[in-house]
């Protein structure tokens, strides 16, 4: 197998685009397993400007490497080979989100909530480090085995006159198309990055992405306060969120006070009878003769007339 550099043993291909091609490979110094990626200089390009292309793009990776982000992919270092940079990366297992569209449709709203703040701090971090993205896309994205979203493809040049505003459009653009468009209070915020006005801020964009993840509702479109009972417990919230479930989906609970009605209205019942009761034995007692207690203790409730009725023994 090709060894590139004197140390990075080449296994197989991960993916490979019009740029080049991403491998993995066996650092053989540590003994451990890396993706490192071949540029390829595009058809056509004269022969004098290749090594001004090279030159560039290994400023570029170098420049990535300054990242430091769990959603950003970790840039190790610069090998060359034949005069070409090939850049040595972290090694995320898993797959991108085209992939993961690909294989199994849209994203629920929940999970492109999640996946997107993490996707947009990602590329934060790097416009901070002074190495905005280009401009993301779901190929670009990997949904780590371990949890982790990554996005690839850092490296823009250093003079790239783009603004954070870039980064949100990017990420209204990704999330629309990972989503299928879906309505709710996702795509109301889709639509905001997607403005031309662009009336959100990448901080507010950042928050409202994380409510959703944890099935909350945007401050922006949030019930009056009368009407929505304050979260005593945000930790809750974010263990729902993992289980797939949301606490706007639970019934209320009831008040403490609730289980004591139910005697209160049965004893004012009792109590309503018992009157009734008396009342009625002294209407029957006040009729005249025939009514009244007969021998024995026994109440009848018969008609004046006798043998035509019954009567109720006590107990």
């Amino acid at each position: 197998m090709t060894v590139i550099a004197g140390r990075y043993r080449l296994l197989d291909v991960l993916a490979e685009g019009a740029t080049g091609t991403v491998w993995r490979a066996l650092d053989e110094t540590d003994r451990h397993e890396v993706a490192l990626k071949e540029f390829r200089a595009p058809a056509g390009l004269p022969a004098d400007e290749v090594p001004l292309l090279y030159a560039r793009r290994e400023r570029e990776a170098r420049a990535a490497a300054r990242i430091s982000h769990p959603s950003v992919v970790r840039v190790l270092g610069v090998a060359t080979e034949d005069g070409r940079p090939w850049v040595v990366m972290e090694l995320v297992r898993g797959l991108t989100l085209a992939e993961t569209v690909d294989a199994d449709g849209p994203l629920p709203s929940r999970e492109a909530a999640r996946v997107g703040a993490e996707v947009l701090a990602g590329l934060r971090a790097a416009r901070e480090a002074g190495v905005p993205h280009r401009g993301v896309r779901p190929e670009q994205v990997l949904l780590a085995n371990d949890g982790r979203v990554v996005v690839t493809g850092f490296g823009g040049a250093p003079d790239d006159p783009t603004g954070p505003e870039a980064d949100l459009r990017a990420l209204g653009t990704l999330l629309g198309t990972v989503t299928d468009g879906r309505p709710g209070p996702l795509g109301a915020l889709i639509d905001r990055l997607a403005d031309e006005g662009l009336t959100v801020t990448a901080d507010q964009a950042e928050r409202e992405l994380s409510r959703l993840a944890a099935g909350g509702t945007p401050r922006t479109e949030a019930a009056p306060a009368a009407s929505t009972p304050p979260r005593t417990n945000r930790g809750d919230d974010d263990s729902e969120a993992r289980a797939g479930t949301s606490s706007a989906q639970q019934p209320a609970r009831p008040p403490r006070a609730a289980p004591r009605r139910l005697p209160v209205l049965v004893a004012g019942i009792v109590g309503a009878l018992l009157i009734a009761g008396a009342l009625t034995y002294q209407a029957v007692r006040d009729d005249g003769p025939g009514t009244g207690p007969g021998p024995g203790g026994v109440t009848s409730t018969a008609p004046s007339e006798p043998g035509k009725g019954t009567a109720t023994e006590p107990r």
